[in-house]
């Protein structure tokens, strides 16, 4: 697991426009809200980007940019924020590296039935490339909210 003032892991993923995003893209520029979700246009996942996306103006006047990150395509992340009009970066980890270097892929055991998720998780990285938050098993109700605070106590 992750700890708080540990340097954020590198990442370089393909968002939604199929182009490559670096966590150095962000460093002495743009603090990072780097949340995971397991799945688009699922009840949790929605409520939570569109609740992100609410605040979108917010984070930005606080120097931050926010990044959803879950294993769904290039394709699937351009429906899911053409449909609800999403202001949100998302990532399409489709290869699982970088869910997997923020130790947010893990098994779950539903009903008896063990299998793979991704763990909702949040992440705020500064400036610096630090993590200010570490955040592992959020819950989606009044999250945005929450990260908005701490962001803007950076």
């Amino acid at each position: 697991m992750l700890e708080i003032q540990q340097l954020a892991p590198q990442f370089s993923v393909k968002d939604q426009h199929n182009q490559l995003v670096n966590l150095s893209d962000f460093i002495n520029k743009k603090n990072i809200v780097l949340y995971f979700y397991p799945k688009d246009d699922t009840p949790g996942c929605t409520i939570e980007a569109n609740d992100f996306t609410r605040l979108a103006e917010e984070f930005n006047q606080h120097d931050t940019v926010v990044i959803g990150v879950s294993k769904d395509s290039c394709e699937s992340h351009v429906d899911f924020i053409n449909k609800y009009a999403l202001k949100v970066m998302l990532l399409a980890d489709t290869e699982g590296e970088l869910c997997e270097s923020y130790d947010v892929w893990r098994e779950k055991d539903r009903n008896g039935v063990k299998s793979m998720a991704i763990l909702r998780s949040t992440f705020i990285i500064n400036k610096q490339g630090v993590l200010t938050e570490v955040a592992y098993g959020v819950n989606h109700e009044g999250h945005a909210e929450e990260i908005l605070d701490k962001v803007k106590q950076l």
